[in-house]
């Protein structure tokens, strides 16, 4: 995971063989509590959603996330390494509760940077996020997703670690139209762009 400072990414990672990683409430509410503890320091979170086989968080770099760290004899960054706690102690912790071993996620948590010039991927990418549970089938609207930060806009409710600010003035979400725009199509040629290493 190659860090820049004062940049937008696109975090994401998923079981391992499309395995589920969260079974239960308490699974999602574990995650986002090691996320807090471990990732959250070092970065602005503007966008979230924790899927049952996989998670995605919009993240704008700090000073802290490229602070060097090194882990043996690799070089890493204060964000990469929390993003690594987070993996393995929640991995662990399912292990644990459901009597497995092995590897939750994938090898490595992938991080695009989302780059504007012709087109806004940072705010396809924010409507991406929300829309994944209802895309998936799992909700049939995005405020019935309990595991997003959509609510955090729609209703106004708080959450201690999302910046909104950023959304509003780095991407161009619209508070007033918000629901409205959350609500539009994304091409696939977008979302094409949004995951592609």
């Amino acid at each position: 995971m190659v860090i820049q400072k004062d940049q937008l990414y696109h975090i994401y990672n998923q079981g391992n063989n499309r395995e589920i990683i969260f079974k239960e409430n308490d699974d999602y509410f574990e995650f986002l509590h090691r996320f807090k503890k471990n990732v959250n320091p070092y970065c602005q979170v503007v966008s979230y959603c924790l899927m049952p086989n996989h998670f995605h968080f919009l993240i704008n770099t700090i000073g802290k996330s490229i602070l060097p760290v090194k882990l043996g004899t690799v070089d890493s960054t204060q964000l990469a390494n929390g993003f690594r706690l987070l993996c393995s102690g929640y991995a662990n912790n399912f292990n644990k509760k459901y009597d497995r071993s092995g590897s939750l996620f994938r090898q490595k948590t992938k991080a695009k940077e989302l780059e504007s010039k012709d087109e806004n991927y940072p705010f396809y990418c924010f409507q991406y996020i929300h829309q994944n549970p209802m895309r998936a089938g799992l909700c049939e609207r995005m405020e019935d997703w309990e595991f997003s930060s959509f609510n955090n806009y729609y209703k106004s409710e708080t959450n201690s670690f999302l910046v909104k600010d950023i959304a509003f003035d780095l991407i161009g979400v619209s508070q007033d139209n918000f629901y409205n725009e959350s609500y539009q199509v994304i091409e696939d040629n977008k979302i094409k762009k949004i995951l592609e290493e």
